[in-house]
């Protein structure tokens, strides 16, 4: 019994951590798997795709759908709290992920809806340990050169939601109304969410129609909206984690918490 929960206790460290190389190594490998998954959804929405390689793609969908329930019920397995991994985040992501393959037995249509595997791509911040950059927003303030991280995570976020919503346009609209594929569908999205709205493709549907106009209020709250506002709110919290800046006078180093007192560069009083 103690060999196996040894056994279990391994596992558990390579599934849910990345300070071993087995560790970061499956998570790496996971979110290849999760890049291919949703690849092979997108390209199995291309009609001339479909035509040529339709029932390689559906295997394929099957044998993804079949390795993340398998990956899903193991992290439940070895995790001492199941039910507060089943009702986080990545839980709730986790099931919803692999959901629409078996809902699409009965309810044609829904497997389109595996492109929600792509916020499974999160866990990539794990892996290459972004998110203690998260929380050094103060270079968002002071070079573009630092704030790489914080835009790549800006950029991520508007690809997912561009994604999603062509996802749902694509099942809601239909190629009768000109989304004929998922990746045509993604670029009404991308099209519609920066403001500039070509017009040649277009929702006709109630439903569709109200969407868009989720999309391009958010296109608005997104890009044009002035950096001001969000500025004000992280120097707001910055202020309040004792993350305000000081400079010093002695060695114009500006990098200082708001406690601080001397410099620690040359040691002069700020």
């Amino acid at each position: 019994m103690t060999r196996f929960n040894d056994w279990r206790d391994q596992v558990f460290d390579i599934i849910y951590k990345t300070d071993t190389k087995a560790g970061k190594a499956f998570d790496v490998l996971l979110i290849l798997s999760i890049l291919l998954s949703v690849a092979a959804v997108m390209l199995d929405s291309v009609e001339r795709i479909n035509e040529r390689h339709g029932t390689w793609l559906y295997s394929l969908e099957w044998f993804f759908t079949v390795l993340f329930t398998i990956e899903y019920f193991v992290r439940i397995w070895v995790n001492p709290k199941p039910f507060k991994y089943i009702f986080s985040f990545y839980g709730l992501v986790d099931l919803l992920s692999v959901l629409p393959t078996y809902i699409a037995l009965f309810i044609p249509g829904m497997n389109e809806f595996l492109v929600i595997r792509l916020l499974r791509v999160l866990r990539i911040f794990r892996v290459l340990k972004l998110s203690t950059y998260i929380h050094q927003a103060n270079f968002l303030l002071s070079a573009l050169n630092s704030s790489r991280q914080k835009i790549t995570v800006f950029l991520f976020f508007v690809v997912t939601l561009a994604t999603i919503f062509g996802a749902v346009l694509y099942v809601i609209e239909g190629p009768e109304n000109g989304f004929t594929s998922i990746p045509k569908s993604i670029y009404w999205a991308i099209v519609t969410l920066t403001t500039v709205g070509y017009g040649d493709i277009s929702p006709h549907t109630p439903a569709g129609q109200a969407i868009a106009s989720v999309v391009m209020i958010l296109g608005y709250s997104i890009i044009a909206v002035p950096t001001g506002i969000f500025t004000a709110e992280l120097a707001n919290k910055m202020q309040k984690e004792g993350l305000t800046f000081k400079r010093c006078a002695g060695c114009d180093k500006t990098d200082h918490k708001a406690i601080a007192t001397y410099c620690y560069s040359c040691g002069a009083k700020l």
